[in-house]
């Protein structure tokens, strides 16, 4: 699981910083976390193929979350895509995306699939063998979610040595890998653990786009690999927190820690700061793993 932060400012642009984006590649997919200005500048210049973006998840219908996502899609267009796009997100984001390309005769030549969110609990919106995808209802001015990613159980590893000396057929390692209990040469079934080595640890991340403090999501973080959690501003500013419904890094850190998560990820920090290491320093006070997102960050998850 790779995590490509594109942009990680809050609302207003800098030359050096641009608002929420990122990429999570997760198996064999290649998922947009929301899709701000800019966003397919940074796609570039990240070396990120256009054409392996199938599915597209934005959090809220604020600008600096989902400006750019008009631009993309008619770039999509130019470059002659052929492939759908699937598109997650408030209400509203199919009007507000076609009344654009309408305006501007700029019809898709590919399938634009939006999927409306409106629910105020958990929903799982995406799911195939190998991944789920599960939005978390957070606490902003307008309606937001979160989205938590979740690989499937992984396959069992065969181990070699104890499935020769079993004498299990070749026709039967897929099947063993994915945990049966096989017949071998004999006809005498062989239990599953004896010729198979424990799977990876399946892996989670969790985006929490803006949102005020909002202890009620802990229970769906729990034990999550990574969570991303936006802390606009420092303590010292807490107070403007009520008002834009945005966190502070230290209550960030208060997050991962009741959900013990493996790492804490900070992002779309104020414009009114320029040294994001108090942001890390602040966190650190409560929940030791702390990351700093910044445009071009690599996450191995």
């Amino acid at each position: 699981m790779k995590l490509t932060i594109l942009g990680c400012h809050s609302a207003t642009p800098r030359w050096d910083a641009n608002p929420t984006s990122q990429v999570l590649e997760i198996k064999g997919h290649l998922f947009l976390i929301d899709c701000a200005e800019g966003t397919q500048v940074q796609l570039r210049r990240f070396n990120i193929k256009f054409s392996r973006i199938k599915h597209v998840f934005i959090s809220h219908l604020h600008g600096d979350h989902f400006f750019g996502l008009v631009g993309l899609i008619s770039t999509f267009r130019l470059l002659g895509r052929e492939a759908d796009l699937h598109i997650y997100g408030p209400k509203g984001i199919k009007e507000a995306i076609t009344l654009q390309l309408k305006l501007g005769k700029s019809w898709t030549n590919y399938n634009l699939l939006f999927h409306e969110l409106e629910k105020n609990e958990p929903e799982l919106i995406f799911e195939d063998d190998k991944v789920s995808v599960t939005t978390i209802p957070l606490k902003h001015r307008i309606y937001t979610n979160g989205f938590l990613f979740k690989e499937k159980l992984n396959e069992r590893k065969l181990n070699i040595e104890a499935v020769k000396e079993a004498n299990v057929s070749m026709s039967y390692y897929t099947k063993i890998k994915q945990g049966y209990d096989v017949a071998n040469e004999d006809g005498v079934v062989i239990d599953n653990k004896k010729i198979t080595f424990e799977p990876a640890a399946s892996k989670s991340y969790a985006f929490c786009s803006d949102t005020a403090y909002f202890p009620q999501i802990i229970p769906q973080l729990k034990n999550a690999t990574a969570l991303y959690h936006e802390s606009t501003f420092l303590n010292e500013h807490q107070n403007l927190c009520d008002r834009t419904k945005h966190s502070t890094a230290r209550e960030a850190a208060l997050i991962a820690k009741e959900a013990n998560v493996g790492t804490l990820i900070l992002g779309h920090y104020s414009g009114r700061y320029s040294d994001y290491e108090s942001f890390r320093k602040e966190a650190q006070e409560v929940f030791t793993t702390v990351e700093l997102a910044k445009d071009g960050a690599i996450f191995e998850i």
